[in-house]
C-alpha cells in the first residue's frame, strides 16, 4: 500500500526518538517433521562437541583474532572521563513581520494563538532560542577541549558537561571552517583528565577504533569497529582526508574523538552517510594527522595559518599525463599562477605538474592543497617539477593563505588557496547567448572542430578579451566535435598548443600535424578564458 508524504516525513521524525526499533522477522518456515532415530540404534547417534575448536590448525593468537578484540572494558574505563558533552543555545532572532491574528477576547483558542505566536511582537520580539548537542574531548588538565565547529557555530552559549555530572561554561579559543574543527576553553578548579593525540598514519585499513560520544544526547556512549578506508573525500572541504569507520556513530557524535586500541585520539567524528539519520556503519573522522597542527594553531595564536603556494591547478587525467609524456598520471598540473603571489620569478610555470611537496609525494591533485596549507608560512621548501619531460626541483618561500575569499564580480580574480582550477569533466556555462555570429573563415583556419581568427583590437571587443591575454582566438565550435567534447567556446583563446606559444591560426594548424606526425594521439592545450584565466585541455587528434 502506498504510503503518503505525512506517514513517510512521521516515521523519519520517529528516528530521533529513543524508541525500540521494531524487530525484522523472516518469513515462517513450514513445519518440520521430527526426524526418526537412525537405524543402527541409539549408537549410531553423532557423538556430543568436544569442545575443540572449528579450525585446530589456527595459531591461538589466530584463533583469537578470527573471534573480535578483548573487551574494551578497561580501556574506555579510563577514558571516558576525558570526553564530554557539549550543550549550546543560540537565540534566533524572529524576522516574520506577519501581524499576529486576533482573536476575540476570552476566545478558548487565546492560549494557543499567544504561544504559537510568541516573539511576533509585544515583549517577546527577543525570537526564540535553538538547543543542540554535540561531544568534545580534554586534551590539555588546564582545560582545552576539541569538538567541530559545526556543534558550536553561531552558538550564543556554550556548556560543557563532563562525566561526573559537573558544568562549566566554555567560550570559543579558535575555529576552522575548512576542517570543521573547534577549540574551546574552560576554567576548571581542579586539573582535568586529558587524552592524547595519536598518530593516525600508522593506522591501517581493518585497525580496531571505538568511539565515545554523546549521541542522541546518551552520553558516554562506547561503540567499537574497523578502520574501513584512509584519505577518503567526501566534499565536505578542500582538505578531505577523512579516515572511514564503521563504528557506530549517530547524532550527537559531532566532535567526539575516534580511538585507536592505546587509548590515544586517532580521529575527531564529523559525519556519516545515512538514508535514515541514525548509523548504517559509514562514518567518518577528521585524522589527527591533519588536525592536530590545527588545533596547536588555534591554542597558539586563535586561528589557523595556512601555507599558500599561489598556483592554480587541475588534475593530470590519462590524456594529459601522455601528452606530457609521462609515465603514469600523477601530480597536480599547474594551469595558472596568482598574481603578486609567493611564485615571483618564475620558479614554477602554467605547464608544470608538481609531483613532490616539501618531500611528499603528490600522488594527485587534491594531495598538494592539504600538504602546502600544513606547511609553515614563510618557509623555503623544494617543490619537485614535471617539466618538459623530466623532473627538476625548484626552491619556493611559502606565503600566507588568506581566509578572505576574492569579490565575486573581479573578473581577475583567482582562486585564493592553491585550489583547483577549472578543466577537464567541470561544468561551465554555456556560451552567451549575446555574442554574435562567428565570421566565416577560410576552410585552413578550421582544425578538431574549432573556427579560429587571430586576435585584433575588434576582435577583443567583439569577444570580450581581456588585453592581457595573447594567442589565437577561438570564434566557433562545432557541435559533437573534439573541441565541443572538451567544452570549448568561442571566445577562448589557444595560448599554447604542446607548450609552444600560439600566435596565427596558422601556428595552431601546423602544430596539430607536427603532433600527428609524431604519432601523438593528443594535443595538449593551454586555453585563457575570456576574462585571462588558464587552464589545460586535451584534443585527440587521431
Amino acid at each position: 500500500m502506498p504510503v503518503s508524504g505525512r506517514a513517510f516525513l512521521a516515521g523519519l521524525l520517529a528516528l530521533g526518538l529513543t524508541l525500540p526499533a521494531a524487530p525484522v522477522f523472516a518469513q515462517a518456515a513450514a513445519p518440520v517433521a521430527p526426524l526418526s532415530p537412525p537405524a543402527g540404534g541409539p549408537e549410531a547417534l553423532p557423538a556430543p562437541p568436544t569442545g575443540k575448536p572449528l579450525q585446530p590448525d589456527l595459531a591461538p593468537s589466530a584463533r583469537h583474532a578470527a573471534q573480535g578484540p578483548a573487551s574494551v572494558a578497561d580501556l574506555a574505563a579510563g577514558l571516558l572521563d576525558a570526553v564530554v558533552n557539549i550543550s549550546t543555545s543560540q537565540n534566533v532572532k524572529n524576522d516574520d513581520d506577519t501581524p499576529t491574528p486576533k482573536v476575540p477576547e476570552g476566545s478558548p483558542f487565546q492560549d494557543f494563538f499567544d504561544e504559537f505566536f510568541n516573539g511576533q511582537g509585544g515583549d517577546n520580539n527577543a525570537g526564540r532560542k535553538v538547543e543542540s548537542l554535540g561531544s568534545g574531548f580534554v586534551i590539555d588538565p588546564t582545560g582545552f577541549i576539541v569538538t567541530n565547529n559545526h556543534v558550536i557555530e553561531g552558538a550564543d552559549d556554550i556548556e560543557i558537561n563532563f562525566a561526573n555530572g559537573s558544568k562549566l561554561k566554555a567560550k570559543l579559543v579558535g575555529r576552522d571552517t575548512k576542517t570543521d574543527l573547534a577549540l574551546l576553553k574552560v576554567e576548571p578548579r581542579k586539573p582535568l583528565t586529558a587524552v592524547p593525540f595519536g598518530d593516525s598514519r600508522r593506522m591501517r585499513i581493518g585497525d580496531w577504533v571505538m568511539a565515545i560520544g554523546n549521541p542522541f544526547g546518551l552520553g558516554g556512549s562506547v561503540t567499537i569497529g574497523i578502520v574501513s578506508a584512509r584519505g577518503r573525500n567526501i566534499n565536505a572541504g578542500p582538505y578531505d582526508n577523512f579516515i572511514q569507520t564503521d563504528a557506530a556513530i549517530n547524532r550527537g557524535n559531532s566532535g567526539g574523538p575516534l580511538f585507536n586500541m592505546y587509548g590515544e585520539v586517532i580521529g575527531i567524528n564529523t559525519a556519516i552517510i545515512s538514508p535514515s539519520g541514525g548509523s548504517i556503519g559509514i562514518g567518518f573522522s577528521v585524522p589527527t594527522e591533519l588536525a592536530q597542527n590545527v588545533v596547536q594553531q588555534l591554542k597558539e595564536f586563535g586561528e589557523t595559518r595556512r601555507g599558500w603556494l599561489g598556483v592554480r591547478i587541475q588534475p593530470v587525467t590519462d590524456d594529459i599525463a601522455e601528452s606530457l609524456k609521462m609515465d603514469t598520471p600523477r601530480g597536480a598540473l599547474v594551469a595558472g599562477i596568482v598574481d603578486n603571489g609567493p611564485i615571483k620569478n618564475g620558479e614554477i610555470k602554467p605547464g608544470d605538474v608538481v609531483v613532490k611537496f616539501a618531500g611528499e609525494d603528490i600522488d594527485e591533485m587534491r594531495d598538494l592543497p592539504r600538504i602546502v596549507a600544513e606547511s609553515p608560512v614563510g618557509k623555503a621548501v623544494d617543490v619537485v617539477l614535471f617539466r618538459d619531460g623530466k623532473e627538476m626541483t625548484v626552491k619556493v618561500t611559502l606565503g600566507r593563505l588568506e581566509d578572505s575569499e576574492p569579490e565575486a564580480d573581479d573578473a581577475k580574480a583567482a582562486p585564493g588557496a592553491d585550489e583547483p582550477d577549472e578543466g577537464e569533466g567541470t561544468e561551465r556555462e554555456g556560451t552567451d547567448q549575446a555574442e554574435p555570429p562567428a565570421a566565416e573563415l577560410p576552410a585552413a583556419d578550421s582544425v578538431l572542430g574549432m573556427k579560429l581568427a587571430g586576435l585584433t583590437p575588434e576582435s577583443r571587443k567583439r569577444f570580450s578579451v581581456v588585453d592581457t591575454v595573447e594567442g589565437v582566438l577561438i570564434t566557433d565550435v562545432a557541435a559533437q566535435s573534439a573541441a565541443a567534447d572538451r567544452r570549448l567556446q568561442p571566445g577562448d583563446v589557444i595560448v599554447e598548443i604542446g607548450q609552444e606559444g600560439m600566435k596565427t591560426p596558422e601556428d595552431v594548424v601546423a602544430r596539430i600535424e607536427e603532433l600527428k606526425a609524431s604519432g601523438r594521439r593528443n594535443a595538449l592545450m593551454m586555453v585563457a578564458n575570456k576574462a585571462g584565466e588558464l587552464r589545460f585541455v586535451t584534443l585527440r587528434i587521431e
